[in-house]
């Protein structure tokens, strides 16, 4: 089943805790998965942070919301009970609660009223997202535009840039040693790419075998086979390819029953690469994201 929205999910939050109960956010997230029938891969689904699972991410809004309409009061660290006022809500026995009920309560207005995440306009885009959920969607959006400039910049670029680029990568990830070693580890060999080798470690104990292109057609499993062959022509154990396309199911198969370590880097894992790393792009902004620290005041916010 789906992973319901965080205002789905608030009207059963509110029944749930309407025994008038005291009850934590830990017995709410398992009365809720049993509800609406999710399975552990969709309990345990992530945000595309990795920080946090999607669906603990909703029932937790879920009840802020819930709290700021006076409708739940917290009780103690990640503890909340229902309160007289949603009593009378659920004696109402209304058919759903969504931001917009929750608009009629003086308390909601005031909290919606100091932040301007969820003005009424963007109600229907934004009605399925927690407020971190819209910021990693749109952190997303920012990063694959940026990625797709990136590939067009690349690919407009001459080939002793795109040495230069991937030799500056892979310093960037601590290969190669420092950027002198690393820039005489790699040769140039025309065709718009590059092909060498590089330490593996700052010591060079091991080394890593290049090929880098800027393709613009999906590689297939000819040209890894090729790549793999050239790896036993240096005696070399390990291989990176990198190209600005994608690589077909059959090559990325292939590299998987080899004995050799061969990884394949697209264009999109190159772009990211990039940004991850620092390399070709520059930070413009920061928008630290805080929570209230429980320990400091020994209950949940």
């Amino acid at each position: 089943m789906t992973i319901p929205d965080f205002q789905s999910l608030m009207l059963p939050a509110l029944r749930f805790a309407g025994d008038g109960k005291e009850h934590s956010q830990g017995e709410l997230k398992d009365a809720m998965a049993h509800q609406f029938n999710l399975n552990d891969a969709e309990r345990n689904e992530l945000l595309p942070s990795g920080r946090q699972a999607r669906f603990t991410n909703r029932v937790a809004w879920s009840t802020v919301y819930l709290k700021k309409a006076g409708l739940l009061e917290s009780t103690g660290r990640g503890k909340y009970r229902i309160t007289k006022q949603g009593m009378d809500v659920l004696k109402k026995n209304p058919p759903k609660i969504n931001i917009r009920f929750l608009k009629q309560f003086s308390s909601f207005q005031k909290f919606q009223g100091s932040s301007s995440h969820m003005e009424e306009q963007n109600e229907e885009k934004a009605a399925d997202k927690t407020p971190e959920e819209i910021l990693e969607a749109s952190y997303m959006d920012l990063r694959q535009s940026l990625s797709q400039e990136l590939l067009a910049r690349i690919m407009a670029s001459s080939p002793t840039f795109f040495e230069q680029l991937v030799v500056d990568l892979l310093v960037a990830m601590d290969y190669g040693g420092s950027r002198k070693d690393a820039g005489e580890a790699i040769g140039g060999s025309g065709d718009g790419g590059i092909d060498g080798i590089i330490k593996e470690d700052k010591l060079g104990l091991d080394v890593v075998y290049i090929q880098a292109k800027r393709w613009d057609k999906t590689v297939g499993r000819p040209d890894v086979q090729a790549f793999a062959g050239s790896l036993e022509g240096q005696r070399a154990r390990k291989g990176v390819m990198i190209t600005t396309s994608q690589f077909s199911q059959e090559a990325q198969d292939y590299v998987t029953r080899i004995e050799k370590k061969i990884i394949l880097i697209d264009g999109e894992k190159l772009a990211q690469l990039m940004m991850e790393h620092g390399v070709g792009v520059t930070e413009v902004a920061r928008y630290p994201v805080m929570k209230v620290d429980q320990d400091y005041f020994g209950e949940e916010e």
